[in-house]
């Protein structure tokens, strides 16, 4: 089993930037990619980046690309999604996601390939 623990999410003004941590624990984390999704008011749940097993290989949403980046930091049990340039529209509830069966040097996008979830941080931008 792997237990996700979300934090970093608050409210901000357009242009601004945020940091969000995803904490890990239980199975070996660099075992897994992992992933971010957010599920903005009113709307289905979306990925917005992902990351490889050892970190070399990450893929954007459109959306979100020159302005989010995401790392991993195996040796923390931590992932990260930097934010910057913050809009509106990026307003949602983040969630981090761990997926056990990607194979090395890939990610997943869809949400049901991954197998567990933290419990969501919101993330608010005003304009």
């Amino acid at each position: 089993q792997v237990q996700l623990v979300e934090s970093g999410g608050g409210l901000v003004q357009a242009g601004d930037s945020l940091r969000l941590s995803c904490a890990a624990s239980g199975r070996t984390f660099s075992s897994y990619a992992m992933g971010w999704f957010r599920q903005p008011p009113g709307k289905e749940r979306e990925f917005v980046a992902g990351i490889s097993r050892n970190g070399r290989y990450t893929y954007y949403v459109d959306s979100v690309k020159g302005r989010f980046t995401i790392s991993r930091d195996n040796a923390k049990n931590t992932m990260y999604l930097q934010m910057n340039s913050l809009k509106p529209e990026d307003t949602a509830v983040y969630y981090c996601a761990a997926d056990l069966r990607a194979v090395p040097s890939t990610v997943d996008t869809r949400s049901d390939e991954y197998d567990y979830w933290g419990q969501g941080t919101q993330v608010t931008v005003s304009s």
